[in-house]
């Protein structure tokens, strides 16, 4: 089974470049489900239903979230219209939607979980380690995909040795830059560090590179714009699987600009 994640998806530049490629990579690799981590989706900070409609309506099968899941109040009122939206299992005090889902995909069971990591993060949360064995007792048995969403490589890392063989692959997401550590592990989990991004290329992680420096430089207190000029790219990971066992075969990191491989 063949599998599409892509990075985080930072605001319209990101769904357009995502809808650029998606239908000539679900042909191109053959793929079975495609997963996307849209919690940058709308200007940067969060996911609106239009967006989340829009990722959808475009063949993405299942968008992840992250620590700015809950930037627009608004997911409230419409996370549980949509089955395959998924939030992070580990937060806290949040009872609105799922932290993990389980689809049927050609006869096997496909696990998507969301966490979030707790290095350098300010969300409080449960820890990761405890909540993966949580879901893990009460999931079905079939290929299992976590999105870690966190801040330190090296958390994620550990979290990937941890669950070797026992998962069977974790992406990890958030820092928007594509890590060169794509790999299977041991016991059979593919892993990569951080997946990147999808949106403006010449950027500072899909945000215009003067608001970021008027912000962290001179402490500027208005929000980030999305950088919404030039060229486009899309950083993901194709996945591949053993409907046997349902541990990784191969793992590759994809990059394009404007639908072109880099």
């Amino acid at each position: 089974m063949r599998i599409l994640f892509f990075g985080d998806i930072v605001g319209d530049p990101g769904i357009a470049a995502v809808s650029d490629v998606l239908s000539f990579l679900g042909e191109e690799f053959d793929v079975d489900l495609i997963i996307a981590n849209g919690e940058n989706a709308t200007k940067g900070f969060g996911i609106s239903y239009r967006d989340a409609c829009a990722l959808f309506d475009r063949g993405v099968d299942i968008i992840t979230l992250g620590n700015h899941w809950h930037s627009r109040n608004s997911i409230d009122d419409f996370i549980e219209e949509f089955d395959t939206l998924v939030r992070p299992y580990n937060v806290r005090d949040y009872d609105f939607g799922q932290g993990y889902v389980t689809v049927d995909v050609n006869g096997v069971a496909v696990t998507v979980t969301n966490l979030l990591g707790t290095a350098f993060m300010k969300e409080e949360v449960n820890s990761p380690i405890v909540s993966m064995h949580d879901i893990l007792a009460a999931a079905p048995e079939g290929i299992h995909i976590v999105d870690y969403h966190g801040e330190s490589t090296s958390e994620k890392s550990v979290f990937a040795h941890y669950f070797d063989g026992q998962v069977s692959a974790v992406i990890g997401t958030h820092t928007h830059v594509q890590t060169n550590d794509a790999r299977i592990l041991p016991q059979g989990t593919a892993f990569t560090s951080d997946v990147g991004f999808c949106g403006a290329q010449e950027s500072v992680i899909g945000f215009e590179p003067q608001s970021v420096i008027n912000r962290i430089v001179f402490g500027d207190p208005k929000p980030m714009a999305i950088s919404m000029d030039g060229d486009r790219c899309v950083n993901a990971v194709l996945l591949e699987f053993d409907e046997e066992t349902y541990m990784a075969t191969s793992v590759k990191t994809l990059y394009y600009i404007n639908g072109k491989e880099r």
